[in-house]
């Protein structure tokens, strides 16, 4: 009955190994696979933050260019205005 027993503890102590073993690689593919989402997710974060920065300067060129053209409406206003008077 020893004998049995022996052969089942080795047999528990095997199955304990291989379910360890089974989990340390589960948990490597996991971690490459995680390392390569952050990489992508990195990677999408730099473009729009570029994205971000260029529509900034765009946008600030913009306001830039019509605040020129409204300073110049208001000019010529203000040049009818003061030969009407």
């Amino acid at each position: 009955m020893s004998g049995n027993v022996e052969n089942a503890v080795l047999d528990i102590l095997k199955k304990i190994q291989s379910d360890i073993t089974l989990g340390r690689s589960e948990l490597k593919t996991f971690k490459q696979d995680t390392e390569t989402r952050f990489e992508r997710l990195e990677t999408l974060v730099r473009k729009q933050r570029r994205d971000g920065a260029a529509m900034l300067v765009m946008m600030r060129a913009a306001a830039g260019d019509f605040e020129e053209r409204l300073t110049a409406v208001e000019q010529q206003i203000a040049a009818l205005e003061a030969r009407d008077h």
